[in-house]
């Protein structure tokens, strides 16, 4: 009583001296009280053998949207130092499952992934484009029981419909590519279309029969998949109980709520009772969405908080984050979200970012099969999830174990019950400042383990050993786009996509021409079946920098339909930047966005031959020429940086010998 009659004392003294209101000395009183008491109250953590909570499945990444799209152009020592960090278990973060997209050709978030059946003729033979199943077998190489799944977010467009026989075969024919390709059983797919739902009939009537009927009848299938209509499909199932049993898991994005991403908001999609009572795995099958760069905020703390509360409230017992790896392009939507950055493959250049160590607080303690304790997790303090602790345990070995976050200092007690090991423990610690350090190791006595918890911070403690914070010292400085920047496509095989092109819709892929050498060609014929309606303007790929300011960007073009274009000064995903537009017919266009600047014909103009057409872009005067003649020049003062594009109809056009070069000032 004399520490807080001390304190009394002197807000008394402030009262007087400041005329500060009554009431208010009274409020701040109160909320100071309620914080020293809080860190002095002791929470006591209990253990036991007998505590029968959900099996553990595992923290994933989903890599989908072209997110990961730079990741693979790095240097291999890069690479493959990137790739560790992501997968290498007891090394980095060793996420324990991955979903990739199944690629479509229409953009789905950062850019589009290109497709392994472009045309129903390659269902007979799928094409390994892309990297998502090059990621896969990364991922499988360092961790042989990594779990591996699949979803789409479009389709192309000659499945038809998004629930059809043939979206069946194209999936099935995905597996199919990995097995062939690259030696990859999946074990799951993800049975409808991202946040778009499904439809239980299609999964009976087609999907999992084609499964079955092409050696894949281990594949498990996990839906809906959705971020609305949480937990709805529980109602269907219980009215479909043949439905029922081919759904061997439940999964949901942003059951928290995706704003204001506060962990202790009230707009979360908690789940229902017969969600928890139905003995299906419940999962947070995308979560986050976020940047790890930042310890507070939106970032690695919130991370980790929010890992707990979804176990501890909903019983989520698989946590998947989109994405793994921040490979965007700093000017496309949701650059710098992930756990780590890998951006920059021209430089080498990586970013480990604090969340890889709020993940590792989990994965490297704790193998999917273990099984939760759960009186053993809760909240620190029952008025927020700032604070709160999860505890696991291998049911074969004894070993266990506990993660806690803290909001407040706190006290805690651990006791640890029969049935589980006791002895030297070990302690691992991250805050703002410093991630995952080993701590003292410390040693659980019959009356238990007492810890003084520092305020917003990570700790785990357990039993197991051979957790380290991987390192391979200062990745390559940071360095700006190779400028100039030339493409002649030579160098490539069939069907690959060029480094450092992120196509945004469509399919930009190498193939060689038949007088000789090798080209770029837009691969999709039609419009697919898209994620969201009215999304991006035609198929095109972004190259450069966003600061790049005067410039040229020219190509050699060969058009078989509609028209092609290159651009610079890249400003909206929709609208694009300066456009340089020469049609099959001979006409020509030069716009700003939308908006036409100058446009003409070309008289005599030959469609079936190559052409070379050139845009320069020098303060407010934009230059257009077309097989070396200047058509136009138009001064304006719309977009004054940004990067580098081509763009295509849906036809088959050629582009070749691709150069972005700086203008001089005279």
């Amino acid at each position: 009583m004399s520490y807080l009659a001390n304190i009394f004392v002197k807000f008394n003294l402030i009262m007087r001296n400041l005329r500060i209101p009554a009431k208010l000395i009274c409020f701040w009183l109160m909320s100071y009280t309620l914080t020293v008491l809080n860190a002095k109250a002791q929470t006591t953590i209990s253990l036991s053998a007998n505590d029968k909570g959900r099996v553990f499945e595992g923290i994933g990444a989903v890599s989908a949207g072209a997110s990961t799209r730079n990741l693979v152009d790095y240097p291999e020592k890069q690479r493959s130092e990137v790739l560790d960090f992501l997968f290498k278990p007891k090394f980095g973060i060793g996420f324990q499952h991955l979903k990739v997209e199944i690629g479509s050709g229409e953009n789905s978030t950062c850019g589009s992934e290109p497709s392994h059946v472009i045309t129903p003729e390659e269902l007979k033979d799928p094409v390994p484009r892309g990297y998502e199943l090059w990621l896969m077998a990364e991922a499988r190489k360092r961790n042989r029981n990594i779990i591996l799944d699949c979803l789409p977010w479009a389709y192309p467009r000659w499945v038809g419909t998004r629930f059809s026989q043939s979206s069946a075969d194209w999936i099935v024919s995905f597996l199919e590519l990995a097995r062939k390709k690259y030696g990859l059983e999946l074990n799951w797919i993800s049975a409808g279309q991202n946040e778009m739902g499904t439809d239980l009939g299609w999964i009976g009537n087609n999907l999992r029969p084609t499964l079955d009927a092409h050696g894949f009848s281990k594949v498990k299938l996990q839906a809906p998949d959705d971020d609305s209509e949480f937990w709805q499909v529980f109602d269907k199932l219980e009215k479909e109980p043949k439905m029922d049993k081919l759904i061997d898991a439940v999964g949901y994005h942003y059951i928290d709520g995706r704003e204001p991403w506060e962990i202790d908001q009230k707009t979360g999609h908690r789940a229902t009772d017969k969600a928890k009572e139905s003995g299906k795995p419940l999962w947070a099958s995308e979560e986050w969405s976020q940047s790890g760069e930042e310890w507070g905020g939106k970032g690695a703390l919130y991370l980790a908080r929010l890992m707990n509360k979804l176990y501890t409230l909903d019983r989520i017992t698989k946590f998947e984050i989109w994405c793994p790896v921040d490979g965007i392009y700093n000017q496309v939507i949701w650059a710098n979200t992930g756990a780590l950055q890998a951006d920059a493959p021209w430089s080498g250049h990586y970013k480990i970012w604090p969340s890889v160590w709020t993940l590792a607080h989990t994965t490297q303690f704790a193998e999917p099969g273990w099984q939760y304790m759960d009186g053993a997790c809760g909240q620190l303090d029952a008025n927020t999830w700032k604070g709160s602790h999860v505890a696991l345990r291998d049911p074969k070995t004894g070993d266990w174990s506990v993660i806690i976050v803290t909001g407040d200092k706190k006290k805690i007690k651990l006791a640890v019950g029969d049935g589980l090991k006791t002895g030297l423990v070990h302690l691992w610690k991250s805050t703002e400042k410093e991630q995952f350090v080993e701590q003292k190791a410390l040693k659980v006595t019959k009356s238990g383990l007492l810890l003084d918890l520092e305020a917003n911070a990570v700790y785990t403690i357990s039993t197991t050993t051979g957790q380290t914070k991987g390192t391979f010292g200062e990745p390559p400085a940071a360095k700006p786009f190779p400028f100039p920047y030339t493409e002649d496509f030579e160098s490539y095989k069939l069907n690959e996509t060029p480094r450092f092109f992120s196509d945004q819709k469509g399919t930009f892929e190498t193939i060689s021409w038949p007088q000789g050498g090798m080209c770029l060609v837009q691969a999709v014929p039609d419009e697919g079946i898209l994620w969201y309606d009215n999304w991006l303007l035609k198929p095109h790929s972004l190259v450069g920098d966003p600061n790049w300011q005067d410039y040229a960007i020219e190509s050699d073009v060969f058009l078989k339909g509609g028209d092609v274009e290159i651009g610079g000064r890249y400003a909206h995903r929709d609208k694009l930047g300066f456009r340089w537009i020469l049609s099959r017919d001979g006409r020509w266009q030069l716009n700003w966005q939308y908006t036409t600047l100058a446009s003409g014909q070309i008289q005599n103009f030959l469609p079936a031959d190559w052409h070379h057409i050139r845009l320069e872009m020098q303060g407010s005067q934009i230059s257009g020429f077309i097989d070396g003649k200047k058509l136009t020049t138009v001064s304006t003062e719309a977009g004054t940086k940004g990067m580098a594009f081509i763009a295509s109809t849906y036809d088959r056009n050629f582009f070749d010998n691709i150069k972005v070069e700086p203008l001089v000032n005279k």
